[in-house]
């Protein structure tokens, strides 16, 4: 189970919605080996007096919050971060330097899905890679 949340200045976030969507949920499928089919993606547009960052940071600056199953790898949740810094980059332009991600593991049984608690779901993917 994985719940993508995604910040960013109201005017850029918007007008690239689907597309960091794509990006994002395609860095999921390869590096969690994840069902194409589950994207559960949030958007937070912010107003500018809402979303202060430093100077070093553009416009684009873009906050990532990646809520999953704890179970994985440091080499895949590493992994899921490179790709998530390259593929913003070549695919919406958007430099690492303005790029933050956070990755937040819960025990499943700390979630609450279709009516039943994590650790009692039958899923159809693994969470061990």
């Amino acid at each position: 189970m994985g719940q993508i949340k995604i910040y960013g200045l109201e005017k850029n976030i918007n007008s690239r919605r689907q597309d960091l969507s794509d990006v994002i949920h395609s860095c999921i499928v390869e590096a969690f080996e994840y069902p194409r089919d589950k994207r559960f993606h949030r958007f937070f547009p912010m107003n500018e007096e809402d979303f202060l960052f430093p100077a070093d940071r553009s416009e684009d600056y873009t906050i990532i919050e990646i809520s999953i199953f704890e179970g994985r790898k440091v080499e895949t949740k590493k992994r899921l971060v490179k790709l998530l810094f390259e593929r913003m980059e070549s695919k919406l332009n958007i430099s690492p330097q303005n790029v933050e991600i956070t990755i937040f593991e819960n025990p499943p049984c700390n979630w609450g899905i279709r009516g039943a608690s994590g650790d009692e779901l039958s899923l159809n993917y693994k969470v061990e890679v």
